[in-house]
């Protein structure tokens, strides 16, 4: 009866301390097999012989204690490592990164002969041990012949589809490294680039004033790159700043005294316009002022795309981030104007031609510096004022006496912007009798595109609004705009 137990709880002891974790090892290949990459073929003959050896291991449940000899429980011992390895093995290939671990291996061939013999002459054990006889069917899974034979073609299924595998790896790797190489030569571009900018001279630190002829620089014997009835613009340098020379042609003042002591008079209240966002004047500059016929020229930022309606009639992409940028950096500068004046400061004559485009695609709000120095050098033209009422207000259309407020400014900027959103002419080809017709009685606006997001719609239209009291502040308008904008850059 002793004994009886004692063999039982050795039989218990050798299924817990082997069978079971052989036959949890097997079960695990099985499951890794079915989720492996490469080495498919190499991989799923493993599983098959393992599953011969489950077998095999299975039937010493079935056998006496007595019969389980010291050899097979060794045998037992090193299959469950060998399982161990192979499991491993068969892991590496269902990993994402199995391709950089065949590269590091010597040869992932060899791995599967090794392991393949290992369990092979686990069989031969176990078989041994176990007098299994050479015609049972579970012999025939690892007699030499078949098995090297299977093993070949196996290797060469697996190396095949191995190499298909590496050279789209290979592509997608050079792929990979050269959009990077491309990213960091844009990286390197626009390091340079702010780099360059944080050196640069700061407009800001520039006073307005008289500057000496020695101190521009442009060729008056190129051609202008804007001519106007009283003026030629030419692209010059002053100070290290690409700057906009305007040269005025018969000038009607001719006493550089008297043009002095108006520009002088103005240069305090320019000084107030300091912005970002407002085209920065550098000052005035009398060459030959001694001479008969003095030069008057106006020095003043330039601005590299133009006025903001030539960018926008132009073929360059602008995303609606880009536009609601614009759009901010428009508004940012009349807000400038109307709060640096104790008074009601306006512009006038808000419309896309008065705003300014610079690099970078930066908006600037123009037509206004320097009006009463330009005006004592200007001639007044005959030409008649023929400009589209496009750009006013319900109520200056609908009163010609009508007070011209900030308000009716806030209608001009929104046309602005829905010409940003829309890279359209506002109202385009009405007669002026029709756009009031549009404006005064159908209460009119005209439409944003779908695609237009919905923040930056309720705006444009807040800004053209038929009652003027419903159209935001330039002040609360930017606070807006700069949400906008943020929300798109997310």
């Amino acid at each position: 009866m002793r004994i009886h137990l004692q063999s039982s709880s050795l039989s218990l002891q050798l299924i817990m301390d082997f069978v079971e974790p052989i036959l949890s090892i097997a079960s695990q290949i099985y499951t890794l097999v079915e989720n492996v990459k490469a080495n498919k073929k190499r991989c799923r003959r493993v599983s098959h012989r393992v599953k011969a050896l489950e077998d095999l291991v299975m039937s010493i449940n079935q056998r006496d204690v007595g019969q389980i000899s010291a050899d097979v429980e060794k045998a037992l011992e090193e299959l469950s490592i060998t399982l161990k390895s192979a499991s491993r093995l068969i892991k590496k290939y269902t990993v994402t990164n199995w391709v950089e671990r065949i590269l590091k291996s010597s040869s992932h061939g060899d791995e599967f002969n090794t392991v393949n013999e290992r369990l092979n002459d686990a069989f031969q054990i176990l078989s041994g041990a176990l007098q299994v006889e050479q015609g049972n069917v579970l012999y025939k899974v690892f007699e030499l012949a078949s098995r090297e034979k299977q093993d070949e073609m196996d290797g060469k299924e697996d190396d095949k589809e191995l190499e298909k595998s590496l050279l789209d790896y290979m592509k997608d790797q050079k792929e990979k490294t050269q959009a990077m190489l491309n990213n960091f030569e844009q990286l390197k571009v626009n390091v340079e680039k702010l780099v360059e900018m944080l050196n640069k001279p700061n407009v800001s630190d520039e006073a307005i004033r008289m500057i000496k002829p020695d101190e521009v620089k442009y060729d008056i014997q190129k051609k202008p790159f804007m001519t106007t009835p009283t003026s030629e613009v030419y692209k010059g340098e002053y100070h290290g700043f690409t700057v906009a020379i305007k040269r005025y042609i018969d000038p009607v003042n001719t006493n550089p005294r008297e043009v002095r002591s108006v520009f002088n008079k103005e240069v305090e209240t320019m000084r107030r316009f300091e912005s970002p966002n407002i085209l920065r004047m550098f000052g005035i500059c009398v060459q030959d002022e001694e001479g008969s016929n003095p030069q008057f020229l106006i020095i003043m930022e330039y601005c590299e795309k133009g006025s903001l309606r030539e960018v926008l009639d132009s073929e360059c992409k602008l995303s609606w981030t880009r536009k609601a940028r614009m759009c901010l950096d428009a508004a940012q500068g009349l807000y400038r104007l109307h709060q640096t004046e104790a008074k009601c400061k306006v512009h006038g004559c808000i419309n896309s031609s008065k705003f300014l485009v610079a690099e970078g695609y930066r908006v600037k709000l123009g037509g206004f510096e320097l009006a009463k120095t330009e005006t004592s050098l200007k001639k007044s033209t005959k030409d008649k004022d023929k400009r589209s009422l496009s750009y006013s207000s319900p109520q200056s259309l609908s009163n010609v006496n009508h007070n011209y407020s900030k308000e009716c400014e806030m209608y001009s900027l929104g046309i602005v912007l829905w010409e940003v959103a829309t890279r359209k002419r506002p109202f385009d080809g009405l007669s002026n009798k029709e756009i009031y017709q549009k404006v005064c009685k159908e209460k009119f606006q005209e439409p944003l595109h779908d695609d237009c997001p919905d923040t930056l719609r309720e705006l444009i239209d807040a800004c053209r609004a038929y009652d003027s009291f419903q159209r935001p502040s330039a002040g609360v308008l930017v606070d807006k705009l700069r949400s906008v904008v943020a929300k798109l850059e997310e």
